[in-house]
Order: C-alpha cells, then sequence, then structure tokens
C-alpha cells in the first residue's frame, strides 16, 4: 500500500490556522490528520483512533 503525502494548505484549512499550524513548526500532517481533517471540515462527526 503507498501512501501519497498531503500538506496541511491542502486540506483546506482556513488560513489563519494554517498559519499557526506552520509558525509551530508543523510541516506535514499525520496520516490521521490528513484522513479527519477533510470530514470535519464538511461538517461530519467523527472517531479516530492513530
Amino acid at each position: 500500500m503507498t501512501q501519497e503525502t498531503v500538506g496541511f494548505a491542502a486540506l483546506g484549512i482556513h488560513p489563519n490556522v494554517l498559519a499557526a499550524i506552520v509558525a509551530v513548526g508543523y510541516e506535514e500532517p499525520s496520516p490521521i490528520q490528513a484522513q479527519s481533517i477533510p470530514l470535519i471540515l464538511e461538517g461530519h462527526d467523527m472517531i479516530g483512533q492513530a
């Protein structure tokens, strides 16, 4: 199974939140963040386990 890396900017995060993420030094989301953030932004409820 191949996993493609997705940056926080590609997840549709609000620019202010994205700036804060970058300011604290995060560069790439974890796999569970990459999968869950788009669902949450669409308004879905979610429970995840990493």
